[in-house]
Formats: C-alpha cells, structure tokens, sequence
C-alpha cells in the first residue's frame, strides 16, 4: 500500500494559498457556497488539465472512480458532473485570471536568469493562435460555419522572459 503523499498534492503544496484566498474575498468567490469551494474547484480543474480529461462528465468519472483518495488529492468533499457545472457557470472566472496572473509572476521571478540558449538584444514575442471547437446550440453568438461554433485563441508569448 502506498504511503506519503500523492504527487498531485505535492504539486499543489507550492501554489500561493494566501494569494488564491485573496482573489476569492476580492471576487465574492465563497458567497452562498455551501460545501464545494474555490479551492476544491481549482483543484479539480488542475487535476483534469494535468491528466488531460475532455469533459466534465469524463473529469466526474475520474475523480468519483477513487472516492476514498480525494482527501489525500486536497479535494474535500464529493465532485459530481452537477456541481462542477455549476461552480463552472456561476463562479467569476476572473478570480482564476487573476490568480494565474500572481502564478505567471512567481514563475518570472523564478526564472528571470534562465538563459534561453539565444541571445536576443530587444524583446522578442511568438504569437501562437487556435481555434476552439463549441456547439452552436449552447454558444449561437459564436457561429464558425453553417453547423459550428467556435473561437479563436491567440497566444503571446514573451521570449526574453521566461
């Protein structure tokens, strides 16, 4: 049987818990939440990018599949399809920019004197752009073609700075 933690909390261990609980005071995260918090949110949401689920029907599967270990993952309390709908629709999504954007900066700190391998005497960007697949029923102001919806994403990446 295996002892310790697992390697998904020892990830989660690093994230800046006070920075995370500010954006939600800041958002009005936890107001009429009952027992499925921001963290348990974002750890579930963390949880399904890092092991690549598609849906939220598919992230529900994976996390009730193992009930008993959720606790030790950081996740208290049940995830159901339901309920990580709802955080998902009703919760304000710039609470995560926002916190993202303190991540972002911790890892520029990090590796501010990583060298890039290149040279590079002015800022340098790459942009990188895709398009997101979307079902027009659920997204009809976003109309891609006769029967699809979709967006576009576009990346900027900094090159100078890590």
């Amino acid at each position: 049987m295996p002892t310790g933690c697992t390697v998904f909390s020892q990830l989660m261990d690093y994230l800046p818990l006070h920075a995370f609980h500010k954006c939600v005071a800041r958002y009005r995260g936890s107001y009429k939440v009952q027992s499925f918090s921001c963290l348990n949110q974002y750890y579930c949401m963390a949880f399904a990018q890092l092991t690549y689920r598609e849906s939220l029907r598919d992230i529900a599967s994976c996390l009730t599949a193992r009930q008993n270990r959720l606790y030790h993952l950081g996740i208290r309390g049940r995830v159901s399809r339901s309920t990580l709908a709802d955080a998902n629709e009703h919760r304000d999504c710039r609470l995560y920019a926002d916190f993202a954007q303190v991540l972002i900066g911790e890892a520029q700190e990090l590796y501010a004197e990583e060298d890039l391998g290149v040279e590079l005497q002015h800022t340098a960007y790459a942009l990188d752009a895709t398009t997101i697949a979307l079902c027009l029923s659920l997204f009809p102001w976003a109309p891609f073609r006769l029967h699809k919806a979709g967006v576009k994403l576009h990346t900027l990446l900094n090159l100078r700075d890590n």
